[in-house]
């Protein structure tokens, strides 16, 4: 067993597109890793694609963890001065300082193979069932070649992977797994045009900012013999890594932007709140006593001495759903009414002049009620909006004999004066003549909201008044005759 203490961990996302669920679990495990064992959570954004990057300044990054709760200790805005700068694109001087101090040391060599060269070759590989990896053929010219033909033909350095050599790497969920050199190519660690490649500029970013605890991605397994063998060169200590299971749909397919709650926007604008998506990400695929926990109480409750080593886990939208209700059922009617208000806005523009603690009355009728903040929408538009009856729902509600019952029990009551007085006449006459409580409360209900299902009588009355239960109900009752 490996003793985490004071770890430096990152995430390193690239402002190419919307943060998705990967990006936040994988923010999460370092933010509770480092909390856990009092280390630093950096962040680190790798925005060397320059024509796809999607947040310059990592601004919706930053938002985004804000809104999440992930503080990071050091990054973007909380600079250490050794560990400048945190944007990749402003770190090309300190790649292009190392990639020299590879070629000066002899850990690389120039390799002019074309990509129609190198395509051929993986293709005959393919064909002779062997495995398709790059045969060395630069690796063979003598430096005065080398150095010749660089004067007319375009090249790369490839790291020259010492192919006699096994690497072991320490995974928290897979334990020690050992990478025979010789089954790796030597890989490239620049570009034609003289910029390096991502894996040799993660590398010297892991290096020097002193991360001693990588977490990522199941699928970033096989990159590591790569990076494995640059720190052996390096002489650098390899860190600590943790392949995380990959997310996957309710039937095993790799998420993917059509999957819904795939974006954090998609969460967002559903109504999740933040506290919700945490918890959630945080105990999928574990096993806990108590699954509703705050993220203190995650830091405190997750074992990372003891991870699962399965290399999928499945994404359900109703185990999150299922937490989003717990989560809103804790919130104070205060709290859930400045969370709704900007759903019942955008929905219903008369409530921004409405008095606040009417909606506060309204939200606290439902609250119990709620799976996501949105749902305040739907579950007060019978407020706003005069129901729509449909015959056929209505008819669910008791037998056609007893419909007609119904609507006489209902129009004889109805003339009374208060809530009270005509529920209590109502549910009289409705005894006196066979129909159950059940029955008239669920008749009534769908004729002042249009559903069968929701609020009380008595608390439907509170809200719209006396005289307007009077009106929905008596133009509801010659529709429904």
């Amino acid at each position: 067993m490996i003793t985490l203490q004071k770890p430096r961990v990152r995430f390193a996302p690239a402002p190419t597109g919307m943060m998705h669920l990967g990006n936040i679990r994988t923010a999460l495990m370092n933010y509770l890793l480092a909390h856990q064992k009092q280390g630093t959570f950096i962040l680190r954004v790798e925005d060397t694609d320059l024509e796809r990057n999607f947040d310059p300044g990592a601004e919706k990054i930053k938002e985004d963890l804000a809104w999440l709760g992930l503080t990071y200790d050091e990054g973007p805005g909380k600079e250490q001065a050794s560990m400048t700068p945190y944007f990749q694109s402003q770190r090309n001087h300190i790649y292009q300082r190392e990639l020299e101090s590879f070629i000066t040391k002899g850990f690389v060599y120039r390799c002019f193979c074309t990509t129609e060269e190198l395509d051929r070759k993986r293709q005959r590989q393919i064909a002779l069932k062997q495995p398709p990896r790059y045969d060395g053929t630069c690796a063979a010219l003598t430096q005065e070649e080398s150095n010749t033909k660089s004067q007319t033909t375009p090249s790369i350095w490839r790291m020259k992977v010492d192919h006699t050599k096994t690497v072991t790497i320490h995974d928290l969920s897979h334990g020690p797994v050992v990478f025979d050199l010789k089954n790796f190519s030597d890989f490239p660690i620049s570009r034609q045009d003289g910029s390096v490649t991502f894996m040799f500029a993660n590398f010297i970013d892991d290096v020097l900012m002193k991360v001693d605890c990588v977490i990522r991605g199941e699928d970033h397994l096989s990159n590591t013999a790569g990076q494995a063998a640059m720190y052996l060169a390096y002489g650098a200590k390899l860190p600590l890594f943790w392949h995380m299971p990959i997310l996957c749909s309710i039937d095993g397919k790799k998420l993917s932007k059509r999957d819904f709650g795939f974006s954090l926007r998609d969460l967002k604008d559903s109504g999740f709140l933040p506290e919700a998506i945490i918890n959630y990400l945080a105990i999928i695929g574990g096993s806990f006593k108590n699954e509703i926990m705050s993220k203190q109480e995650l830091i405190e409750a997750i074992n990372f001495d003891s991870i699962s080593t399965t290399g999928q886990i499945k994404y359900d939208v109703e185990k999150l759903r299922w937490v989003n209700h717990k989560w809103i059922a804790k919130l104070s009617t205060e709290t859930l009414t400045d969370h709704c208000l900007p759903y019942l806005h955008e929905a219903y523009p008369t409530t921004q002049t409405m008095d606040r603690e009417i909606i506060i009355k309204a939200l606290s009728y439902i609250h119990q009620e709620m799976v996501t903040l949105r749902d305040c929408v739907t579950l007060l538009a019978f407020y706003f909006d005069i129901p729509v009856y449909e015959q056929d729902i209505a008819r669910t509600i008791t037998t056609p004999e007893k419909l007609s019952t119904l609507c006489t029990v209902v129009k004889a009551s109805i003339v009374e004066q208060t809530t009270e007085n005509f529920l209590a006449t109502a549910k009289k006459e409705a005894t006196t003549a066979g129909i159950a409580p059940k029955e008239l409360f669920s008749f009534i209900r769908y004729g002042l909201t249009g559903s069968v299902k929701g609020i009380g009588i008595a608390q439907l009355s509170d809200l719209l008044g006396y005289p307007e239960l009077q009106k929905r109900l008596l133009e509801f009752l010659p529709v429904i005759q």
